[in-house]
C-alpha cells in the first residue's frame, strides 16, 4: 500500500528532489549545506526502503515501479544541478555524462526485460556503484562554500567529490555492460516474445 513505510521513504525521497534545486538554485553556503543534508537523508532512505520491505515483507508492484523512478529523479536533478550552477569542472562533466546514459540504458533494459517477464537484479558492484554515486553527489553538492561555513577551508572538497565521480563512472560503466549484456542474452534467446510497448 502506498502508506506503508518504504513506500513512505520512497516517496520522501520523491518529494525531497524539488527542495534540492531550490536550495542548490539559491546559491548561497547555507543553500549548499542544506543541500547536501537533503540529498544525503534522501540517498540514506535508499537503502532503508528496500531493507524494511524485505524484513516487514512489505514488498509490492508499486514499491519496485516507485524505487528506481525515485532514485533517478534524485541523482539526474542532483547532476543537473551541478552542471548548470557550474559546480563541475570540464573533466568533471564526462563521468556525470556516463553516469546519465547508464541510468537511461538500465532503463530501457528493466522495461523491455519486464515486458517479458524477466528480472534484472542488483548485483553487489552495482551498489558500490551507487555508494560512491552518491557520496560524490552529496560532496559536490556541499562544495568549497559549505567547507568555509564548517570552518574546513582546507579540504580540496571539489576535487574528493569529483575523483568519488570518476570512480563511480567507472563502476557504471562495468555494472552497464554486465546488464547490457545480460538483457542482449534474454533479448537473443530463441522464442523470446517480444514486449508490446506503446509509444
Amino acid at each position: 500500500m502506498l502508506t506503508d513505510l518504504p513506500n513512505v521513504l520512497t516517496l520522501s525521497r520523491i518529494a525531497a528532489v524539488p527542495l534540492l534545486v531550490a536550495l542548490v538554485a539559491i546559491s548561497t553556503p547555507a543553500g549548499d549545506l542544506a543541500a547536501c543534508l537533503v540529498f544525503s537523508m534522501a540517498a540514506i532512505t535508499d537503502y532503508f526502503d528496500g531493507k524494511l520491505a524485505r524484513s516487514r515483507r512489505q514488498q509490492s508492484d508499486l514499491g519496485r515501479m516507485l524505487d528506481p523512478i525515485a532514485d533517478k529523479l534524485l541523482v539526474g536533478a542532483a547532476l543537473m544541478m551541478l552542471v548548470g550552477q557550474n559546480r563541475l569542472s570540464a573533466l568533471g562533466l564526462y563521468p556525470a555524462i556516463v553516469i546519465m546514459l547508464r541510468e537511461i540504458l538500465v532503463s530501457g533494459l528493466r522495461e523491455y526485460l519486464a515486458g517479458i517477464c524477466v528480472g534484472l537484479p542488483v548485483t553487489r558492484l552495482a551498489k558500490w556503484k551507487t555508494g560512491f554515486q552518491m557520496g560524490a553527489l552529496g560532496t559536490l553538492l556541499a562544495g568549497h562554500t559549505s567547507a568555509t561555513v564548517l570552518h574546513l577551508r582546507f579540504l580540496p572538497v571539489s576535487l574528493i567529490g569529483e575523483t568519488m565521480l570518476w570512480i563511480a563512472a567507472v563502476l557504471t560503466l562495468i555494472t552497464g555492460w554486465d546488464y547490457l549484456t545480460a538483457g542482449w542474452r534474454h533479448a537473443a534467446a530463441p522464442g523470446t516474445p517480444g514486449p508490446s510497448v506503446a509509444k
